[in-house]
């Protein structure tokens, strides 16, 4: 597949957002249980003694790069399956190596981060994981915590460094796998693509952001309306897995965008 690098005009971030949900429509339940399926494999990978959080991380350029393919899929028409997760790997030798280096060096590069930021909290993020797993958590107890210096100081760093973690994975497992890309390669063009293409993606961001806190508003609203504000939390579920589901389904678009392949205007309609 030939790909060319563009530069998107920052509009097209709100449109990346908004076909997503457009494509997600025509596929809702192939979509959802294609995330389903990716969080019980993760779910599973926790059993493994010692590796299991490793593996997690590891599997999250997996996760983008079958959405990619099954969203391209449902762009031409076809059918949406977990197998799209495994397609990747039919292909050449080189390129399924590129794709397992990618996945370790995610994976690694990811743990590697949260053993910083839990350090630079003085443990204080450890201690809070602890404390919600337990299930026995005293709202006053959490709140001493999450309100401490070292739990502010170590998921700011959490944001900024899995930000920036991102960027040159963002299209790295799709410029492997569609443009034959090596290792190096991939990720040089995927930080490259991001960054000339960093006011589309302030548009998507903030038309995210923008999307979390009316959903949030709105269902508040209406629970509060309905007298059951402490519905909010299973409502919020589903929420949350609809928006994690839609949001990738959207990297196709925003590689689209980038190198060249059918840009959202000419994309058959729904």
């Amino acid at each position: 597949m030939a790909l060319s690098l563009k530069t998107p005009a920052a509009a097209r971030g709100a449109l990346w957002v908004r076909e997503a949900f457009r494509l997600f429509g025509r596929k809702p339940l192939a979509f959802s249980g294609l995330f389903a399926a990716f969080l019980f494999a993760a779910l599973v990978s926790m059993f493994i003694p010692y590796l299991g959080g490793v593996l997690q991380m590891m599997m999250l350029p997996l996760l983008s790069l079958g959405f990619m393919v099954a969203s391209l899929a449902a762009l031409q028409g076809g059918t949406v399956h977990p197998g799209q997760f495994f397609e990747p790997f039919s292909g050449p030798p080189e390129r399924r190596r590129a794709l397992l280096i990618l996945c370790v060096a995610y994976g690694v590069s990811a743990i590697l981060l949260l053993v910083f930021c839990n350090w630079i909290s003085d443990g204080q993020l450890a201690q809070l994981q602890v404390l919600m797993a337990s299930g026995e958590a005293k709202p006053e107890d959490v709140d001493v915590l999450t309100a401490s210096r070292g739990v502010f100081v170590g998921t700011v760093t959490g944001i900024v460094g899995a930000t920036l973690l991102s960027v040159p994975f963002w299209h790295a497992p799709a410029l492997v796998h569609w443009g034959g890309q090596g290792v190096a390669q991939a990720l040089f063009s995927s930080t490259l693509a991001v960054w000339r293409a960093k006011g589309a993606f302030l548009v998507y961001a903030l038309a995210w952001v923008g999307l979390v806190v009316i959903f949030g508003m709105v269902t508040a609203l209406l629970l509060g309306l309905f007298g059951a504000p402490e519905l909010a939390g299973i409502v919020a579920l589903p929420g949350g897995l609809m928006f994690s589901t839609v949001f990738y389904v959207s990297l196709i678009f925003s590689f689209n965008d980038s190198f060249g392949q059918t840009p959202i205007d000419e994309l058959p309609p729904a």
